[in-house]
């Protein structure tokens, strides 16, 4: 039986957005199009816009943050993107690409749906802070800055701190820094590791995560999953692999469960990166990660626009693709 969206006005419609520079376009390349066509849908392409003046040539680091104008700039046009889609009652999908997108993805959500929750599948916490990175790269930090927490850094004093610590769970988790832990720790934020999942398997996992962020099932729900919570035996094209993750149909399940909530206003799928597998690889990744994406469109939903964004680090075109069930 189809769900019906308590948030997503009727006729329907959904946008995406890109990343890693060319996962998306693999995406729509291996058929993506054609399988949510086989669904009931009727596609059309609504042209490309350039970020012409987005340039990380002359982005010197500030402090040991990489690129860090570059991400700024790029992130919040896609959170322009995101809540002018979802202020027309449209469900923004957004196909990436590094995770530090989410920071313009989730800020969008926010400024529409402020009391919204984030479910966050991955294998890393990605909230690190100015203080506790070591690397500097800030897709392994951006929901410290939806959080507010850490130092302040001016370039990104657009984002908003709307999400609550209360409104957020992860799942899949398995790769954690040390100083992650520990700010997880102090902010009470539930997190549901490969633990977890084996423990108690990923139904109870995914029941117990809507319970402790959504208990009455009437909040708006905005999905973030990085490919790289599968494990890299079922997505191995992505930047960051780390062994023991979630299988083929845990990784369905998640998308299957949150869908029939009829609560779903957002769904990211990031980290599709070709350049780093075989070809066989690259298949496989991009597969796994089509299949994932229908699983949020099935059912009778009237319109989904497509807005599918090429990356943080890369973005360049704008591809929008709308959906129309016929």
């Amino acid at each position: 039986m189809a769900t019906k969206s308590r948030f997503i006005t009727e006729p329907k419609t959904a946008a995406p957005r890109g990343g890693v520079d060319k996962g998306p376009i693999h995406l729509v390349e291996a058929g993506l199009i054609d399988q949510i066509t086989d669904l009931g849908w009727t596609v059309k392409f609504d042209g490309h816009h350039q970020f012409e003046d987005v340039d990380n040539v002359n982005d010197p680091p500030i402090g040991i943050l990489k690129n860090p104008r570059l991400v700024s700039r790029v992130t919040q046009a896609v959170a322009n993107a995101v809540e002018n889609h979802a202020r027309n009652g449209e469900l923004p999908i957004t196909l990436g690409g590094d995770h530090s997108l989410a920071m313009g993805t989730v800020s969008g959500t926010l400024s529409v749906h402020p009391e919204a929750c984030l479910i966050w599948i991955d294998a890393h916490a990605d909230i690190n802070t100015l203080e506790s990175t070591e690397s500097g790269n800030i897709h392994g930090m951006p929901v410290s800055f939806l959080l507010g927490i850490g130092g302040q850094v001016a370039e990104f004093s657009w984002v908003r701190p709307l999400l609550k610590a209360e409104r957020l769970v992860y799942i899949g988790l398995r790769d954690v820094d040390a100083g992650e832990k520990r700010i997880l720790r102090e902010n009470n934020i539930k997190a549901f590791s490969m633990h977890e999942v084996d423990k108690y398997g990923i139904g109870k996992v995914v029941e117990m995560a809507l319970d402790h962020v959504n208990p009455n099932r009437d909040l708006p729900i905005h999905l973030s999953f990085d490919v790289d919570a599968l494990d890299p035996s079922v997505a191995p094209s992505t930047g960051t692999p780390v062994r023991g993750g979630l299988t083929f149909r845990e990784g369905h399940y998640i998308c299957e469960a949150i869908y029939e909530t009829g609560l779903l206003v957002a769904l990211d799928l990031m980290e599709v990166n070709p350049s780093l597998a075989d070809a066989a690889s690259v298949r496989q990744t991009v597969q796994e990660s089509s299949e994932t994406h229908q699983y949020v469109c099935r059912g009778d939903t009237s319109v989904i626009s497509i807005c599918i964004t090429i990356d943080a680090f890369y973005l360049a075109v704008w591809i929008e693709i709308y959906l129309i069930n016929t």
